[in-house]
């Protein structure tokens, strides 16, 4: 692993968004960003004596836990790591704690149905627990409730508990008929007596009358042209994937994507295409072959764009943790505006996951489940590429890549093994391997860092641009004085955006 690698993993964040913690959601986190969380930490904290010591010691536990394969136990590890980098101590009641986590078989409910929950725990703690335990259930609205409505409301109180819940998980039946729609915090409060645990949160959705709507969903795609059946079928493929522990729910408003559907829906009866001729902002969908799994991108097509005339496409890669929103109602919303200014088709596709990473092996680590996503991740982006090419006039030789953070190494990454598709690269925050630079000399860049990153090292983007000095590229760098690795886009998106309209595709490039 290289030194840039090293500095990427030791402060990396995700842009605009907080990590999720330990046992938030129905998937448990991705160790990859779990461990970055804990790097992060670490970094920060610049420990010193007995804490360095402690410190080391369970980064020798992780390096053997990982090796072996114990995956609940680098867990553990890494909840312990950051717990004492964060200046608390790690107590049998903090081991505790970090290791419970609720799970549903369905994360989206129907208010009509009862709604079952399971406590269990992902590793084994050290604390010794004399006696069952007792847990209290609330759940809490995360959207503003009409005055004089109850913020939080208690659903049920257990005891028998059993003290190990990896051998035996507490299953609860709740009532959340009375529960409004929307998004809301599941909560338990563990007890041992009058001595509280820890508590343990799940997202969760409730939505009357959502089993006939999923129905009606089904029927709506099964009747639609092809083309659209993806767009009608994508909330029920993500809370299949959610309520199976693939991905998490984050910030997916289910009121507001069944509505989506269900316009589309009706806008295709008949055989129409309710896309045709549409212009501005919105979010179309596909399935990606392989997984079999419904993937979003979003799109901007310029009101002066005409069918039939050659247009210029740029396809914009988010950071980590982020999703194909990110360019979109991130940074001010500025990307589109620039879009429609110089008439510029944009999209800005998932990447299959939200640490897919494009391509790029950096958190692989010999991962076979890890690869397989960096694969699927650049397959995504090409496919995107590729249905905006068949959907729209694009212009071959203005086919621009844009990234930030883990964008921006996406860039690098597929601007080397594509090298022959894009017209220019505009990177933000980012690093590469010098290494692959000359796969790209024919193709312009503009690069952006500040120079007070904590995030990503801005030796990551000199090393690039001094190699592709060295290759007497066309290369613009930005270095931001003070900048840190979110405050340097906004200024400078309209300067990427200005020097890719002035170039074009003007060589093929030769596979090294």
């Amino acid at each position: 692993m290289t030194s840039t690698v090293r500095r990427f993993l030791a402060g990396v964040v995700v842009a605009g968004s907080l990590l999720p913690s330990w046992a938030l959601a129905q998937a448990l986190p991705n160790l990859a960003v779990a461990r970055v969380r804990y790097n992060t930490a670490k970094t920060n904290a610049k420990a010193e004596g007995e804490l360095k010591a402690q410190i080391d010691a369970v980064d020798r536990e992780i390096s053997e836990a990982t090796r072996l394969g114990r995956t609940g136990e680098v867990r553990r590890l890494l909840a312990k790591g950051t717990t004492l980098v964060g200046g608390r101590p790690w107590t049998p009641d903090e081991d505790f704690r970090q290791s419970l986590v609720l799970r549903a078989e369905r994360v989206f409910a129907d208010a009509a149905r009862p709604f079952t929950v399971r406590l269990e725990q992902i590793y084994a703690p050290s604390i010794e627990l004399a006696a069952p335990l007792a847990a209290a259930v609330s759940l809490r609205p995360l959207l503003a409730q009409p005055s004089g409505s109850p913020e939080t409301t208690r659903l049920a109180n257990f005891s028998e508990v059993p003290r190990d819940l990896r051998e035996s998980p507490f299953v609860m039946d709740l009532d959340v008929s009375g529960a409004p729609d929307g998004p809301h915090e599941l909560a338990v409060d563990v007890m041992d007596g009058p001595r509280a645990m820890g508590r343990v949160t799940l997202r969760v959705a409730v939505q009357r009358d959502l089993d006939r709507r999923v129905a009606s969903l089904d029927a709506a795609a099964e009747a639609a042209p092809e083309a659209v059946r993806a767009d009608i079928r994508y909330p029920l493929d993500f809370m299949r994937k959610v309520n199976r522990g693939l991905v998490e729910m984050g910030g997916f408003d289910l009121g507001r994507e069944l509505a989506a559907a269900e316009t589309i829906g009706a806008a295709s009866a008949g055989g129409r295409d309710p896309f045709a001729g549409r212009t501005g902002d919105f979010e179309r969908h596909y399935v990606l072959d392989g997984p079999g799994e419904i993937m979003p991108y979003r799109v901007w097509v310029p009101t002066t764009y005409r069918a039939g005339t050659p247009t210029a496409l740029v396809i914009a890669l988010h950071g980590l943790g982020a999703n194909e929103d990110s360019f979109f109602d991130s940074y001010q919303g500025l990307a589109p505006k620039l879009a429609e200014q110089h008439g510029f088709l944009l999209a800005a596709p998932l990447g299959f996951r939200v640490d897919g990473f494009y391509g790029s092996q950096l958190m692989a680590s010999g991962d076979p489940a890890a690869v397989r996503r960096a694969e699927l991740s650049e397959q995504d982006v090409l496919e995107v590429v590729t249905r905006m090419r068949a959907q729209y006039s694009v212009d071959a030789g203005r086919i621009y890549l844009i990234g930030h953070s883990m964008g921006a190494i996406g860039t690098w990454v597929l601007g080397a093994k594509h090298p022959d598709l894009w017209a220019a690269l505009g990177l933000f925050s980012g690093f590469g391997a010098p290494a692959t630079v000359a796969r790209m000399k024919h193709i312009p860049q503009i690069v952006v860092h500040g120079d007070n990153d904590a995030t990503v090292n801005v030796n990551g983007s000199r090393a690039m641009v001094a190699e592709m000095k060295k290759n007497a590229m066309d290369v613009t760098y930005i270095e931001v004085p003070g900048g840190n690795h979110l405050n340097v886009v906004v200024p400078n998106l309209p300067r990427v955006f200005d020097f890719l309209a002035t170039r074009r595709r003007t060589a093929v490039a030769t596979q090294q």
